[in-house]
């Protein structure tokens, strides 16, 4: 990815706050989320932050190959392509791992 191009993803996207929560928990939360699609090839990992989770904005934080958090709506279809992605390349890599010998 160029440095533009990056730096311009990091400038629309935030990146999730720590904030205090309920029970003087400190959790990670989205202050807001970009509309604007996130390339799917950048991101290793994400997680939901959820309103049942203490956030007051729903999201999904992406990782990216650099280790950035991009914060991302949960309802949009571009950001279940990028989780079905990666879900499918998860599972295909859990069967690539050896297993215990096959015996009879």
């Amino acid at each position: 990815v160029a440095p533009v191009l990056a730096l311009s993803l990091l400038a629309l996207c935030t990146s999730p706050a720590s904030v205090l929560g309920g029970a003087n928990d400190a959790e990670d939360c989205c202050l807001s989320v970009t509309q604007r699609p996130i390339p799917g090839n950048i991101v290793r990992a994400f997680r939901y932050l959820l309103i049942k989770d203490g956030c007051r904005v729903p999201a999904v934080v992406f990782t990216t190959l650099r280790g950035h958090q991009l914060c991302a709506p949960p309802d949009q279809p571009w950001v279940d392509r990028i989780i079905r992605r990666l879900k499918k390349t998860a599972a295909k890599a859990s069967l690539a791992l050896p297993g215990p010998p096959f015996s009879l």
